[in-house]
């Protein structure tokens, strides 16, 4: 197991470590990361709430004509 804690690699705050899954030779096996940014202030901030509160406008990917 992994006993570092994680941190945003754009403003170095700690994050959350979460968990996915990898096949290998046929097995599904645990896989420990780091989870999303939910510093407000972060431009990789994953919270959509978080940069509504801040007065940015949340885009929904569409693009326009």
């Amino acid at each position: 197991m992994d006993s570092e804690e994680h941190v945003c690699p754009a403003c170095g705050q700690p994050v959350e470590t979460v968990v996915k899954r990898h096949k290998t030779l046929g097995a599904w096996v645990p896989v420990w990361g780091p989870g999303p940014c939910h510093n407000p202030d972060c431009p990789a901030c994953a919270d959509p709430a978080a940069e509504q509160q801040q007065g940015e406008p949340h885009t929904s990917g569409a693009k326009k004509p």
